[in-house]
């Protein structure tokens, strides 16, 4: 006996209790259990154990920046140079530590959102009915289902009454199904098999018996989990950008220190002299304040998000928003508000038709008495619809049912799918009738047209079924009413004919109030959204219209179609298609792997089961705080309020983090070019260094440290929104930052060069020259910090004292300075001298020039919109 590898739906119910070697009345014998549960094993999914403490901590080492530092501060234990090796080493300690703190901080918090309970089922054993653990049943066990009960394993339904499951978890359709027991053609999409439940859905409504068919990794829910666990997670884009970048910078930091090494040694100079040197070489290349200031920008970007009602889970997916390209989000619940309401009511007698359907409704008000705003209404989403719709016109239903009491009535079920209840009226009774459109015309001889009664000829026929086409061609659900004078006092099913139809109420699941706006704003940013949902094709194609994406039908594909395309011609169509209705886990997959490829940023909303994988393998995924555990689990960033817009503010603050981080990496990475060709070429033309490894770590971490860090507290620049994303194309560094880290870094060299041949000619002390070199540097950084405050505006049109912190930072890092050429004991540490008047006259004018062509160079980019920043 297997219970794997059949079409469980193409079945009949005896047939699977044959298969699966069960008693349909009697279930298993506790024997045959034991037997089970030793082949397939517990009813349980396989749990990924969260993150320890220690492993987020040491998950912050996993970089190749950190990675040099680290080897850097190695070399200088070995060669006891002890004040380098400190500096370096609490740079390291710092950006892990900040890391750290944020991403425990979002685990804990996801902790909090996540509620374990342990399900139960009844089943029967041996005859007798039993309650037991989900985990413990087993295929063959035959099990009872009621409204409320969670769907403990999959199962194909024997026998159901008025059975109903919100399935929304598996399928991503937010209506829930209605469920029979009959046989189903063997191609229909697990979405409409209607004989079967699901492991993981809710029951709503009804009752009904299904024997188990599949347990833990054999379910449905069980196959999404081994998606999940074969989904490869990408690296982020910025991620893979630093990555290689800091790679080449190692290769080239090698290459250049082992050179400067090797010229050394075949000169004549002494081995420990040479390596020392090649150390200096080193440090001066490493941008050691980098790593500490990049997880600032992180951990403030994170912060900020949490603000808007945005819980970011890792820290590099704060800047992946800011890259974010193509948006493949879901409709129910993050475009549209998850419930049901009216959208139009086609009548000659709006009033009476919506009067008939408030009266024929299962739905209640629990709590009338109080406020509106505080109603709690209970009963099927189209009741609760139809309940609202009629308050709002006046019709209350507690007040309707005084007038006409209800003396019968035949409740609502799949079978019928309608509801008729008989009210008594002063001189006769009357029938009303709710139901589906096509049911009720069936039932229908008349219709009412401006308080008369016509009867339904050809052409009355055909305009109701044109009606009727219009309304669910707009993603409309419908329903039909109709009534009828009558003196019955009892209702039976044979009696609801010649019915007076009324008319059509069509009802949507209406957008949230700013998704529109949101979708606009997305567009305008140059993101594509595209709605990919488990949800009906009209239904999807009825928002898209609404939200003014202009989708025709070369714009929208099902997932059965997708699922006959090629690699090639989905590629080919890719870009036309805004639309994906009736998709599985799989197709979420296809649709982002095909974006993918093409070089595209992608993320991706879900809340249920079977949108885990595609949050796992988007470049962002996003969960929903009223989701399931599975899919926040995987995700990148969870929406605490469940809001698109929520998604346009995260993105709006990536861009942000990611200008910031451009910002640092500008304003540090020229530091450190400077450095590295002032140590080599002074190297290789054989004069002494002219600054110190001490000096530089002092320039790196402290002159440039605070400020850099000063920098992530940069406020977001106007405009972000209306900009391109970059995606994975875009390089690590801009035209823009090439030109002041590279050219202008140059020109700075070549003064700061000359400045001290020109000063060791005059055979000044080498310790005067080195402390002049060492200021001017300090100097130069201090003054283009503030061009560095926006890359996209000149100096003279930024409020230089908007950033206060950058200020005190700046004050620090003056005062600082000062004291390493005042201070005796900076003295000593540092090897410098105090300097005069004149001194600092030369080293301002450096410092001003410096300003001059960043500023020039910025001015060139902004005339010709050549800035991608």
């Amino acid at each position: 006996m297997e219970s794997e590898n059949y079409n469980w739906h193409n079945l009949s119910a005896e047939k699977t209790a044959e298969v699966l070697e069960t008693n349909i009345e009697k279930g298993l014998s506790e024997k045959e259990v034991i037997l089970r549960k030793r082949k397939f094993g517990p009813n349980s999914l396989p749990e990924k154990k969260p993150l320890s403490q220690i492993k987020i901590f040491l998950e912050q080492f996993r970089s190749i920046l950190i990675y040099i530092l680290i080897i850097s501060g190695i070399i200088t234990l070995i060669l006891k140079e002890w004040t380098d090796m400190v500096v370096i080493f609490f740079a390291v300690i710092l950006s892990t530590v900040v890391g750290y703190i944020q991403e425990n901080k979002a685990s804990n918090a996801l902790r909090e959102l996540k509620k374990v309970l342990k399900v139960k089922a009844i089943c029967f054993r041996d005859g007798r009915e039993k309650e037991v653990f989900q985990k413990d049943l087993v295929p063959g066990d035959i099990i009872i289902l009621k409204a409320g009960d969670k769907v403990p394993a999959d199962g194909r339904i024997i026998k159901s009454s008025n059975l109903r499951i919100n399935e929304a978890a598996l399928t991503g359709e937010w209506l829930t199904a209605a469920k029979h027991s009959r046989f189903l053609r063997k191609e229909i999409p697990i979405a409409d098999r209607e004989n079967m439940v699901y492991m993981g859905t809710i029951v709503e409504q009804g009752k009904a018996k299904a024997i188990i068919t599949g347990t833990g990794l054999n379910t449905e829910i069980g196959r999404v989990a081994l998606l999940i666990r074969e989904t490869r997670e990408e690296k982020t884009p910025y991620q893979k950008k630093l990555s290689y970048f800091s790679g080449i910078v190692g290769i080239i930091i090698i290459f250049i220190c082992f050179f400067i090494f090797l010229e050394g040694l075949i000169k004549g100079a002494g081995f420990i002299e040479m390596f020392t040197t090649a150390v200096a070489v080193a440090v001066a290349s490493i941008p050691e304040g980098l790593p500490v200031a990049m997880t600032v920008i992180l951990a403030l970007g994170m912060q900020r998000i949490l603000k808007k009602k945005g819980l970011v889970r890792k820290l590099s997916a704060a800047e992946t928003l800011g890259s974010t390209s193509i948006i493949c989000t879901d409709k129910t619940l993050t475009l549209t508000q998850g419930k049901m309401e009216v959208s139009q009511v086609k009548s000659k007698n709006k009033a009476f038709c919506t009067k008939i359907a408030v009266l024929c409704n299962e739905a209640f008000i629990e709590n009338p008495e109080s406020p509106q705003k505080s109603w709690k209404i209970i009963g099927r989403p189209t009741d609760k619809a139809l309940l609202v719709f009629g308050e709002k016109m006046g019709l209350h239903k507690l007040e309707l049912e005084k007038k006409l009491p209800k003396i019968d009535e035949i409740p609502f079920n799949s079978q019928n799918k309608f509801i008729a209840t008989l009210r008594q009226d002063k001189k006769e009774n009357l029938l009303f009738v709710s139901g589906a459109p096509e049911k009720i015309i069936n039932l229908s001889s008349k219709i009412l047209e401006k308080n008369k009664e016509k009867i339904i000829n050809k052409t009355t026929s055909l305009r109701l079924k044109q009606e009727l086409e219009e309304l669910t061609g707009n993603g409309l659900r419908v329903i039909a009413v109709a009534y009828r004078k009558t003196k019955q006092t009892k209702l039976k099913k044979k009696d609801i004919l010649n019915l007076t139809f009324v008319g059509f109420i069509g009802l949507k699941d209406p957008l949230r109030k700013d998704t529109k706006k949101a979708i606009g704003i997305c567009i305008k940013a140059g993101m594509k959204p595209i709605i990919v949902t488990g949800d009906h094709m009209l239904t999807a194609l009825a928002v898209a219209k609404e939200l003014g994406l202009g989708v025709k039908e070369e714009n929208i594909i099902q997932g059965k179609d997708l699922d006959k395309l090629s690699y090639r011609e989905f590629q080919r169509r890719i870009n036309k298609i805004y639309v994906y209705a009736r998709v599985e886990p799989r197709h979420k997959l296809r649709i982002i792997h095909g974006w993918q490829h093409k070089e595209e940023v992608v993320a991706m909303t879900g809340d249920g089961i079977n949108d885990a994988p595609a949050l796992k393998k988007a470049d962002v995924g996003i969960a929903f705080g009223s989701g399931t555990d599975v899919a926040k689990e995987v995700s990148d960033l969870v929406l605490l309020n469940d809001n698109f817009s929520v998604i346009v503010a995260a993105v709006e603050e990536g861009r942000s983090i990611l200008n910031n981080i451009r910002k640092v990496i500008t304003y540090l990475l020229s530091d450190s070019f400077t450095e590295i060709i002032l140590v080599g070429v002074s190297i290789m033309a054989g004069f002494p260094l002219p600054i110190t490894a001490v000096q530089i770590l002092w320039v790196n971490l402290i002159e440039d440290g605070f400020p850099s860090i000063a920098l992530a507290f940069e406020p977001k620049e106007k405009g972000l929104m209306n900009q391109k994303p970059y995606g994975h194309k875009a390089p690590l560094l801009t035209r823009e930052m090439k030109v002041i880290i590279f050219i202008i870094g140059l020109i700075t060299d070549l003064m700061l060069l000359g400045l001290f041949f020109w000063l060791w000619n005059k055979n000044h002390d080498i310790t005067y020259v080195r402390t002049m070199i060492f200021a001017a540097l300090s100097i130069d950084s201090l003054f283009y910090v503030f061009s560095c405050r926006s890359l996209r505006r000149n100096i003279w049109h930024i409020n230089i004292f908007s950033n206060k912190l950058l200020v005190i930072a700046w004050v620090v890092s003056i005062i600082a300075l000062v004291a390493t050429l005042y201070l005796p004991i900076l003295n000593t540490l540092l090897k410098t001298v105090a300097l005069g008047f004149y001194d600092w006259v030369i080293l301002f004018g450096l410092g001003l020039s410096e300003l001059g062509l960043i500023e020039a160079a910025k001015h060139y980019f902004i005339v010709r919109h050549e800035t991608n920043i």
